[in-house]
């Protein structure tokens, strides 16, 4: 059975935790949203997954960003202000008395309900639907440590015309797609390629390569405008390390000294394999100092919030 960054440490307390769908509390057995849901529908919504530190919400202000950047792209009105949601982001937080580490939360905002199965947003009826998901959710221990095992996938990363890989939509079935030829591959993850053959990202992370004594990642083109990964590229640079934001092909992968995944559950993850290649068997150095500014920084963003 493969293991990607995404596994965790189940904790029983989630079968019970509260979630938030507008504004109300429900516990996990009677949380419900409708069937005629724009989300549940259509896929047609955008989503965040924030990860609390120290009783804080971490780079909250990046992620609300984003939210909004992306509602604002769609069309979407989310209903309510930042102050309003994130009053809401605590409030549930503190219902399930999560005030120290190891809990994740999902953010989810759709269209509303529709009052008929059709995509034109016309016959939306309600407001937006805001769900709040947290849970009890640590990454596994060894996932510091344990190297990646990736396979590249057929599925490419498309034109922002056709559907724009920016957008942290909740349609996301080539990114399904991508990672069940993984898994059949026997792989964690799936490395996925743009349109013009370059590597882009991965199915549910993004991706780094070292190369004598500098970080590459993709232009970003074609991938999703991920806060992890513009954490790591910052405090790279600030540390002095060069860093790459450019197109590179399969050949350059294999050949790369170290590789890593970067999201905002895991923080950075080394890989040791992509598509058979050993590119190492422990983690590398460059692996191990990221890991280290990225908890530093983790750490002086949430010492320097103030929650509601």
């Amino acid at each position: 059975m493969t293991q990607g960054t995404h596994l965790y440490v189940p904790d029983a307390r989630n079968e019970r935790v509260f979630i938030d769908i507008n504004g109300e509390h429900f516990r996990r057995p009677e949380a419900r949203i409708s069937v005629f849901d724009s989300g549940f529908m259509l896929g047609d919504g955008v989503w965040e997954g924030i990860r609390l530190h120290e009783g804080r919400l971490a780079f909250l202000d990046r992620h609300l960003d984003r939210l909004w950047r992306g509602a604002k792209a769609i069309h979407m009105d989310i209903g309510i202000d930042r102050t309003e949601l994130e009053r809401r982001l605590y409030s549930v937080l503190d219902a399930n008395e999560m005030q120290g580490d190891g809990a994740h939360v999902r953010l989810m905002v759709t269209r509303g309900i529709r009052s008929t199965p059709y995509q034109d947003p016309r016959v939306v009826v309600t407001p937006a639907t805001i769900v709040i998901i947290p849970e009890w959710k640590e990454p596994a221990p060894e996932t510091a440590t344990r190297m990646l095992n990736l396979a590249t996938v057929h599925v490419r990363r498309g034109y922002p015309d056709v559907q724009d890989p920016m957008l942290n939509s909740h349609s996301k079935l080539n990114c399904i797609t991508a990672c069940i030829q993984a898994a059949q591959a026997g792989a964690d993850e799936g490395l996925m390629l743009d349109p013009h053959g370059f590597v882009a990202t991965c199915n549910s992370t993004h991706f780094f390569i070292v190369t004598d004594g500098e970080i590459w990642t993709s232009s970003g083109d074609y991938c999703l405008d991920g806060i992890t990964r513009g954490v790591v590229i910052e405090i790279a640079r600030e540390a002095g390390i060069p860093v790459r934001e450019r197109n590179f092909s399969l050949t350059s992968v294999y050949g790369a000294d170290e590789a890593f995944t970067t999201g905002t559950f895991a923080g950075v993850a080394p890989v040791g394999i992509i598509d058979g290649r050993v590119l190492g068997k422990t983690r590398g150095p460059m692996v191990e100092k990221l890991q280290t500014l990225y908890l530093h920084r983790l750490a002086a963003d949430v010492r320097d919030r103030q929650r509601p």
